[in-house]
């Protein structure tokens, strides 16, 4: 039980890693989204 702190250390780290990623997909998602709708309305003029 002594170690307890370090597995709970490695716990959150491993978390804010996979929060981080998630948010960087949104991000790069939603920049995708914006090029996919800019492309389609300059096929529609």
């Amino acid at each position: 039980m002594e170690n307890l702190g370090y597995l709970l250390a490695a716990y959150t780290v491993i978390w804010a890693v996979v929060f981080g990623y998630i948010l960087f997909l949104q991000r790069k998602q939603r920049r995708l989204q914006r090029q996919i709708d800019a492309l389609k309305g300059s096929i529609e003029k």
